[in-house]
């Protein structure tokens, strides 16, 4: 990560001596988030790889004020879960109208993860009622996955529970502090704030959300599927089934075809570069990164996907 950020303050510099081109910012998530490392480690190779461009990563709430941030042309790129991009592209949910973005590429499955505190008593979602329990911060795609989960377990988010709206790291600080009993992280595997938890606390332990996927899924679609943990990534033993949900990267409608071309090429081309940043960059796959509904792709995206069969 420090020499990810060092290639981009040097190129910030070189920047600022003269000259023009592209600016690109790419809104990310949490620091100890995968978004924000995988979107650091794209932002150097698009600066590399990309002439007269300079890209930097952002720290933000993730998916939801990613989207936000694409529509009001304060970003460039934006990683979001693909629940969360299609109530954007649909008007609903978080949004108030439909947000003009498009896709670039599906890249990963996120895993949602809801840790609870040694010591709390807790088998399954429902057993959260009364708990004190992160969401997850304000406009992220991890607060809509939370709510539908607790909903779908017959909780309201609002009234059966005492909510927190916190982000990775403040949660992972309150279960250290003994301020919360629970927290639900969606993120990518592993998630640099769990393993961090998982290491200090090793009595942890994550609630097996299966019995709340069909709820999903009747409600909001079959973007919702059954997942895995290896708690092997988190240094833990055993298995959890869990909800998954898949990311996708964005960009406005606006973006010129021949730069959203050139972003994909060299999300691509530079994959090798990207695993080095992290391990979830080996899930991209070009068959698998066109299967964005309903959101579209950008027109530069398909023009890379249709060249390369």
């Amino acid at each position: 990560m420090k020499r990810i950020f060092a290639v981009l303050a040097a190129l910030a510099l070189i920047a600022g001596c003269g000259g023009s081109g592209n600016r690109l910012s790419v809104a990310t998530g949490g620091t100890t988030g995968v978004y924000y490392v995988y979107g650091g480690g794209l932002a150097a190779q698009l600066s590399n790889n990309i002439a007269n461009t300079q890209a930097t990563a952002s720290v933000t709430s993730a998916s939801i004020e990613n989207i936000k941030l694409l529509a009001t042309g304060k970003a460039d790129i934006g990683f979001s879960q693909s629940d969360t991009a299609a109530d954007a592209v649909a008007g609903t949910g978080s949004f108030t109208g439909k947000q003009p973005v498009k896709a670039l590429a599906r890249i990963y499955d996120n895993y949602s993860h809801v840790v609870v505190a040694p010591g709390v008593a807790a088998e399954k979602v429902a057993d959260l009622k009364g708990k004190t329990v992160s969401l997850g911060p304000p406009n992220s795609g991890t607060q809509v996955v939370a709510r539908r989960m607790l909903e779908a377990a017959g909780l309201n988010p609002d009234s059966d529970i005492t909510k927190q709206q916190l982000s990775i790291n403040e949660s992972v600080q309150a279960i250290k502090d003994g301020t919360i009993d629970a927290f639900v992280w969606v993120g990518g595997l592993p998630t640099a704030g769990v393993v961090d938890l998982a290491t200090t606390k090793p009595d942890m332990k994550m609630l097996d959300t299966s019995d709340v996927l069909a709820g999903m899924q009747t409600k909001y679609g079959k973007q919702y599927v059954g997942l895995d943990i290896d708690m092997s990534v988190y240094k833990l033993q055993g298995t959890v089934r869990t909800v998954g949900i898949a990311n996708v990267l964005l960009v406005p409608d606006a973006m010129p075809e021949q730069l959203a071309y050139d972003i994909t090429r060299t999300l691509f081309e530079k994959k090798a570069e990207l695993v080095k940043v992290h391990p979830e960059a080996e899930k991209l796959d070009r068959a698998l990164a066109q299967q964005v509904e309903p959101v579209a792709l950008h027109p530069g995206a398909a023009r890379y996907y249709k060249e390369k069969g």
